[in-house]
């Protein structure tokens, strides 16, 4: 298995509330690289999307370090991250641990800010995010697996379809 030094660029991706944010932090914590939560430039106060072009641009800015990781599906700006990187992560966990982390998530910061998500978005769960979630394995995953596979050569790719899986990844490589 590759070691955590072989990794430089990494793009993290998966459903929503499979701890795709927290394997971000962890990862650049250990390496020491900056880390960017995607929702933290597509989202303005209130959950109003930030106008595409800038969206696209303080992607591309922060593509510009030497070394990075970066959390978060957002199709349209997924080639750009992708190219870019020399690690692909993907948590391909059940629909089961995706609804519950996200309802975890909800009553761990309903009333505080997290890290992760732009400054004034409270913690919801509405209507079309649980959609967005409950169908995520049918609506986005193969858009995003079609991304990965049309990228994957040359690059570190690690699809984890369980905790189990990542936990052990994480204890290898020390983290």
């Amino acid at each position: 298995m590759l070691k955590i030094d072989k990794m430089n660029r990494i793009a993290i991706l998966g459903c929503a509330g499979c701890g795709k944010s927290t394997l971000a932090s962890k990862l650049g914590k250990k390496k020491n690289i900056p880390v960017l939560h995607l929702d933290t430039i597509y989202w303005k106060a209130n959950w109003i999307e930030e106008e595409k072009d800038v969206f696209y641009y303080k992607q591309a800015k922060f593509l510009e370090n030497t070394s990075w990781i970066i959390d978060g599906n957002y199709r349209d700006t997924l080639d750009l991250r992708l190219k870019d990187a020399d690690t692909i992560i993907y948590l391909d966990y059940p629909r089961r641990v995706a609804i519950f982390g996200i309802y975890k998530r909800y009553f761990q910061y309903r009333n505080k800010q997290r890290d992760s998500i732009a400054a004034g978005c409270k913690e919801k769960i509405d209507r079309s995010f649980f959609k967005w979630v409950w169908n995520f394995k049918k609506n986005a995953k193969p858009v995003i697996m079609e991304k990965v596979n049309e990228y994957s050569k040359d690059k570190n790719v690690f699809i984890f379809k369980n905790r189990k899986e990542l936990n052990k990844f994480l204890k290898d490589n020390n983290i």
